[in-house]
């Protein structure tokens, strides 16, 4: 079964199978709502379709009754918890805040922790994968902190918190064991990462 030439260009163009599961997916990993027209620039879409579509989107969580709502908040879009749900989401969280972290947590943990202060942008890339999920775990939980942004980028940095270093039994982040017998020469590293996110 051979698929139209004008559908397999629209899938090339939006980098998704289809528009809507575009949209979902890119409101999935954002940490603040995304206005329309960045959805139509990031779906290569008019921003009126975009619109057509988070109203279909938001309609169709709507009749679900799901633990998932779709809103339109400050002129942005973004997946919210459904307020009937949130007895059990405060339970989660606070039930979270004892529960172990994973591998991708503790990761994400040791880069903040050696490189700090560091971007979002410098730990995806040291660790190769998204972070958003797992920063915003490591805010929840205390463990790390906004410390300011990077003066040419104005991307935020993060450092580890007092919490972190009481956790691990520390007093200070310098003492925390070296790691270059464990890693390839850092200034290398660091020329080949920053070489990958100009």
């Amino acid at each position: 079964m051979t698929i139209d030439n004008n559908i397999q260009e629209e899938i090339v163009s939006i980098g998704a199978p289809s528009l809507k599961s575009a949209i979902e997916a890119i409101l999935l990993v954002v940490d603040e709502p995304v206005t329309p027209i960045t959805l139509a620039q990031v779906t290569n879409t008019p921003e009126n379709k975009v619109i057509k579509t988070l109203n279909i989107l938001q309609k169709e969580f709507e009749n679900r009754e799901g633990g998932i709502t779709l809103r339109e908040i400050a002129g942005g879009w973004r997946f919210y918890t459904n307020e009937h749900c949130s007895e059990v989401v405060e339970r989660y969280i606070k039930d979270g805040q004892t529960a172990r972290l994973t591998q991708a947590s503790l990761e994400t943990l040791a880069v903040i922790a050696y490189k700090q202060p560091v971007s979002r942008g410098r730990i995806a890339a040291i660790r190769g994968v998204n972070v958003d999920g797992v920063v915003r775990t490591l805010l929840n939980r205390g463990l790390i902190e906004e410390a300011g942004s990077d003066n040419e980028s104005q991307a935020v940095l993060y450092k580890t918190t007092q919490y972190f270093l009481e956790r691990i039994g520390l007093a200070k982040i310098e003492e925390l064991p070296p790691v270059a017998d464990y890693l390839p020469n850092m200034a290398a590293l660091d020329a080949i990462i920053d070489e990958n996110l100009i």
